[in-house]
């Protein structure tokens, strides 16, 4: 079945499913009867087609993307780490999960108090899983970005393992849902047929990752966690078909600036209509391009001005931890043993050196366990989290 107009492509159909009450919530939520649950159509073997003028937008997104990409040359150690940390907690804030760039931080160094800013370090692993694993898009690819997104130690939502039950998007039961996704022993099929669809080559690279990851989010493959792996399979796609080789373009940070329209844009999806996910890319795209493009304009001043104000010798610790702390603005001893392979001593001497020029700040206030931040770096990452919420920054 089609859709009678707007791009023709297959559209979502609906079979009834039996409620079975054990399965779901209190005897209260309960309800009775059969509902409607999602059929995806296989998409595989279909040609997404679009008017000419999106076609132009999106190519005009995908340049944009390659010329970012691009000018972080000999630059990508410093801030790459800091565009993947910016999409993975906006990817985060899409699903209503926020924290500060410094509580994010101190959840990195491996402080589990606060639950949103450890979920948000969950989604980075994700993130980096997508782009590590992007020469391989498979079924096992998209299980351990999920793994690496939840973990293996929560009995309820183990990560990397496909549902086994319903899921529902808004609502109590499913009778009351906006939107029931595929049953679970439709899951498996759905998604072997989306790597076929991302195994073409005969696709532009934005409009597939587009119709992927609106696929992707249709079919809905796990009880938790799908829309942050579907975002992140965006840059497993993007990284394994070449349009970025260095770098991950913030584009959840785009989409953030009118959620709306992205989830009104999933709706029409499932409707025959492309051109509102493929216009939400592509607006995206510009957003999160002159978003990102400002955040490394910003760190780059910081770190230039470190360098005027306290030059170090090349090599030493306290040039290995200025460095990192555009990555990881707070920073312990222990973190510069393991990670920049500096002593502790030299590390506490380095940090107390930088203290004393204004370039971190101990704010731990204990004599053991001591943490530094850098306020520059994350004013830097705040700001750009704000930005991400507002349109026309380009």
């Amino acid at each position: 079945m089609r859709a009678e107009q707007g791009t023709d492509w297959p559209v979502v159909t609906y079979e009834a499913a039996q409620w079975t009450p054990s399965d779901f919530g209190s005897r209260r939520d309960r309800g009775f009867g059969s509902y409607q649950s999602a059929v995806t159509p296989a998409i595989s073997a279909e040609q997404p087609d679009v008017p000419i003028a999106l076609a132009a937008l999106l190519d005009e997104a995908s340049t944009e993307i390659v010329r970012f990409d691009a000018e972080m040359g000999g630059e990508i150690a410093p801030f790459s780490a800091a565009l993947l940390r910016t999409e993975s907690a906006s990817s985060s804030e899409i699903e209503q999960v926020t924290a500060s760039a410094k509580a994010i931080a101190l959840a990195e160094l491996g402080d589990r108090s606060r639950r949103n800013a450890t979920e948000i370090v969950g989604n980075t692993r994700a993130m980096q899983a997508a782009v590590r694993l992007s020469d391989r898009l498979d079924t096992e690819t998209i299980l351990e970005m999920h793994l690496a997104l939840l973990g293996d130690d929560n009995p309820r939502i183990p990560g990397g393992r496909w549902r086994d039950g319903a899921v529902w998007i808004g609502g109590r039961t499913p009778h009351s849902a906006e939107f029931v996704p595929p049953q679970h022993h439709r899951v498996l099929p759905a998604i072997t047929d989306l790597i076929d669809f991302i195994a073409r080559d005969d696709i532009p690279v934005l409009l597939q990752a587009a119709v992927a990851h609106a696929q992707f989010e249709t079919i809905h493959p796990f009880p938790d966690g799908n829309g942050r792996t579907g975002r992140a399979l965006i840059h497993a796609l993007l990284r394994g078909k070449g349009l970025t080789q260095n770098i991950t373009v913030p584009i959840s940070a785009g989409l953030l600036t009118a959620p709306d329209d992205y989830f009104n844009a999933l709706t029409a999806y499932r409707a025959g209509d492309l051109r509102p996910i493929c216009r939400s890319f592509a607006d995206a795209t510009f957003d999160a391009v002159a978003n990102g493009r400002r955040l490394v304009l910003e760190l780059r001043s910081i770190r230039e001005g470190w360098a005027e104000a306290h030059p170090v010798r090349r090599g030493s610790a306290a040039d290995k931890i200025l460095q990192a702390l555009a990555r990881q603005p707070v920073i312990d001893a222990s973190f510069a043993q393991r990670e920049l392979g500096i002593s502790a001593t030299a590390s506490r001497r380095a940090l107390a050196d930088l203290e004393a020029a204004g370039i971190v700040t101990e704010f731990s206030g204990m004599r053991r366990n001591r943490c530094w931040r850098s306020d520059a770096v994350l004013e830097a990452l705040d700001a750009f989290a704000d930005r991400a919420g507002r349109r026309a920054l380009h």
